[in-house]
């Protein structure tokens, strides 16, 4: 992942710092020259990074901070503050309003992934509850109508293009127009891909612009480009109204920090990032939650988030079974199904505080998928009799035998799944009836981050046993071989997610109370 190389190194250079018996002027000298070092090898321009360095040193007066302890945060503060005002312009992101006819403009350099992030986009809000269409206004680039037409259709979105009309300026205005009538609620127009350099498609990105009148243009932003992001940025912003920026190809190796120092070119925020090839491969920007991620201290925020967009508490059947202290293998159907939804599990680990990059190493998480998709086979091969029970029936052999032939998998990977099933029972078991721990939830609190997934505050945290807690739940989960075991353990071993301990270290993050939305559900849900 780009910049996590980054991530480590700042950290690094932090936790040197807390180390060190002595805090003064040497070392936070010394502590901004790795730090600022890691950012020019990371091409983040110059410029930012001399005006970093200025600003932590105005920040931090070592006469007026006494103990080395509050020098320590103080210095830590400032840096991280900093870091994120790299990334944030402090301007308030544009969002299409539901109900309201919506007009995006997508430009940016060839190969910069307009196209594909325009059908990211486009699938993220239509998973919002929106109606999105798409109007291809490519004619300069050959097979650009083919390649959206083969996105939208896919992801199962109206597109508009033409193979006849030549005109860019045309097929927008006859697109957009045509979505208009049919009352969408958000329409994006994707461009042809323009260098600074070309004055003529320069000056077609005007006339569209001035036919749609969108309510916001996306500049996608390569991750690659490296320095040359700043005077292309520039470039884009003197011919249209740059409202916001996605970041594309953050899944690579490249440095990504020039892509960064685009936002202070535009002094537009980033909104999204992409971070791999398929669909749900977009997530949604935010400059803290970016850093922390980065750094190793998780997304708390995005993943209360992602879990709120699957409505899990929708689900009445399971909630009345959990209330009861009753999980049924439908119920633990349904779990994988959600987890399923979420997309690569490595995704979702790397929101939690605590787990790093470098902790992620030797996670397959292609090969998890394998095995959640191996487990809905042998649902979809049970009885309903079968799977609204809690699995005792299964020590008949010839059910197990006839699941295993209908499913096309063997016995022992039933038998694996049954024995996952019974651990998570006998958490459900804990957690239902009136002495469980639903019983114990604060329902104010849980009511205030499902409405506002961003209020983790100190009193929260300070539940959670602060950053010192979550380290104690991790190290918890993992035992005696670390995190590398804990991953095993919520894979199974074989792959399969052990939602027991998953729900362990939500439950406790959350106070005690489950996820917020989902009542006090065990398992962590998702989205694809």
């Amino acid at each position: 992942m780009v910049l996590n190389e980054l991530g480590a190194r700042i950290n690094g250079a932090l936790q040197a710092l807390s180390k060190a018996p002595v805090i003064d002027d040497k070392a936070l000298d010394a502590l901004l020259r790795e730090i600022c070092g890691a950012l020019l090898e990371a091409d983040v321009n110059v410029r930012l990074v001399q005006q970093l360095r200025m600003n932590v040193k105005k920040k931090v007066s070592m006469e007026e901070l006494a103990s080395s302890t509050s020098k320590r945060k103080v210095i830590q503060t400032a840096v991280f503050e900093e870091l994120c005002g790299l990334v944030d312009p402090g301007v308030e992101p544009w969002a299409p309003r539901k109900g309201k006819q919506n007009i995006v403009m997508f430009v940016g350099l060839q190969g910069s992934g307009k196209t594909t992030s325009c059908t990211k986009l486009a699938l993220y809000y239509k998973r919002k509850g929106m109606k999105v269409g798409l109007v291809c206004a490519d004619t300069f680039r050959a097979g650009a109508f083919d390649q959206l037409k083969q996105n939208a259709s896919r992801a199962h979105i109206p597109y508009y293009g033409s193979y006849t009309e030549a005109d860019p300026v045309q097929i927008a205005m006859e697109g957009v127009s045509q979505f208009k009538k049919d009352k969408f609620d958000l329409i994006i127009v994707d461009t042809s891909g323009r260098h600074k350099q070309e004055v003529e498609l320069f000056a077609e990105m005007e006339q569209i612009a001035a036919a749609v009148k969108p309510d916001n243009t996306i500049f996608v932003m390569d991750g690659t480009i490296g320095q040359a992001a700043d005077s292309q940025a520039r470039a884009f912003k003197e011919s249209v109204d740059i409202g916001s920026i996605i970041i594309t190809k953050m899944d690579g190796h490249a440095k990504g920090g020039g892509a960064i120092s685009a936002v202070a070119a535009t002094g537009s925020p980033i909104v999204f990032i992409g971070t791999g090839e398929h669909m749900h491969d977009l997530d949604k920007f935010s400059a803290r939650p970016f850093i922390s991620k980065m750094l190793g201290m998780g997304d708390i925020t995005g993943l209360v988030e992602t879990v709120q967009d699957l409505q899990l508490d929708k689900n009445e059947d399971m909630m009345k079974n959990i209330a009861k202290g009753v999980f049924t293998l439908k119920d633990m159907r349904d779990q994988l199904q959600n987890i399923m939804k979420m997309g690569p599990l490595s995704k979702i680990m790397g929101m939690m505080p605590g787990i790093s990059p470098d902790m992620m190493k030797g996670f397959d998480a292609d090969e998890s998928t394998k095995k959640l998709r191996s487990y809905m086979c042998i649902f979809d091969s049970m009885t309903e009799a079968e799977l609204t029970s809690d699995g005792k029936m299964f020590d008949d052999e010839k059910r197990l035998h006839r699941v295993a032939k209908g499913s096309g998998v063997r016995v022992v990977e039933i038998q694996a799944l049954l024995h996952q099933h019974r651990q998570f029972g006998q958490l459900v078991k804990k957690m239902g009836g009136p002495n469980g721990m639903l019983g114990k939830m604060n329902p104010s609190a849980m009511q205030q981050m499902a409405k506002n997934p961003g209020a983790m505050n100190p009193a929260m945290l300070k539940q959670m046993g602060g950053m010192g807690g979550m380290q104690k739940m991790i190290q918890q989960m993992g035992g005696m071989g670390g995190v590398q075991n804990m991953m095993k353990q919520m894979m199974g071993g074989g792959g399969m997610p052990n939602m027991g301990s998953m729900q362990e270290m939500m439950s406790q993050m959350m106070g005690g109370g489950g996820m917020p939305g989902m009542g006090g559900m065990p398992g962590m849900g998702g989205r694809r």
